[in-house]
């Protein structure tokens, strides 16, 4: 399954289960887990060299807005979903 396009340069992998942004040859990616109605986010990397760029931020917005389309609970597994989350209140109607 070719990725689709999400958000700017943002992919949603539906096969690899994860959002990803490719930059100077290099993938920063969301994974994520679904279950009953439920997307787990798992994990957020962004390889240092392209860090403060927000990237990870993008990524995250993506899977959110992912996540309100399909009316899916999101459960933040991650530390910096979580953070973003606590940033973000306009996304938390579907934190789990």
């Amino acid at each position: 399954m070719k990725p689709s396009v999400v958000h700017g340069e943002v992919r949603h992998n539906a096969a690899e289960r994860r959002f990803e942004i490719e930059t100077e040859g290099r993938w920063s990616v969301v994974d994520y887990e679904l279950t009953d109605g439920r997307i787990i986010l798992t994990h957020t990397f962004v390889p240092p060299e392209l860090r403060g760029r927000g990237l990870a931020e993008k990524l995250v917005r993506a899977a959110l807005r992912f996540a309100q389309a399909e009316r899916l609970t999101v459960v933040p597994a991650c530390s910096y979903v979580a953070a973003y989350l606590d940033r973000h209140p306009e996304f938390c109607l579907s934190r789990g």
